[in-house]
């Protein structure tokens, strides 16, 4: 059989596509989680999100126990600490880390930060679902999201479960 009679039949029963626009959204930490490929659609191997982010939102210096992250810059500028490095990433920038690695980023600039990242294992994206809100619409979240404060109180009860570990302060402004 050749090569092209073969893959018209192989088995495309997991494969995941979406439109633009058109997967499940989540408002956390001031910003829009898009779920382009969710951890059960990929048998847990990979999380794949685009994260539209506002300027000045960080995290603090943090690691992952069970997770490696991968991001690429689509729009925007950050800084990005990664262990002890501080990287200036900006649009078309990639940055892997591997789990364990504490890190912490800024957006910087007065432009929202377009994202995409990945996970390996995939599970950590269910921690912005229960961190964060249902997205009403593909945009950032104004009045109708929730305070940093009701957040963070979340953020301390649900972290430990998926293995993050906050580790130090966020990035200067």
């Amino acid at each position: 059989m050749s090569d092209v009679a073969a893959a018209g039949t192989q088995d495309t029963s997991g494969v995941v596509m979406r439109e633009p626009g058109t997967a499940r959204g989540t408002w956390a930490m001031q910003s829009l989680f898009e779920h382009l490929l969710e951890s059960p659609e990929s048998g847990g191997n990979l999380g794949v999100s685009l994260v539209t982010q506002p300027p000045g939102v960080a995290t603090p210096l943090h690691r992952h126990l069970n997770e490696a992250e991968a991001f690429f810059v689509l729009d925007g500028t950050l800084d990005y600490q990664a262990g002890e490095t501080l990287h200036h990433l900006h649009t078309g920038c990639f940055i892997y880390l591997p789990a364990g690695v504490p890190h912490a980023f800024r957006i910087r600039g007065d432009q929202p930060a377009r994202v995409l990242a990945l996970t390996t294992p995939g599970g950590l994206m269910s921690l912005y679902d229960e961190v964060g809100l249902p997205a009403q619409e593909h945009r950032l979240p104004g009045a109708d999201g929730q305070s940093p404060g009701e957040e963070i109180a979340k953020w301390a009860q649900v972290a430990p479960r998926y293995g993050l570990q906050v580790v130090g302060p966020p990035l200067p402004e």
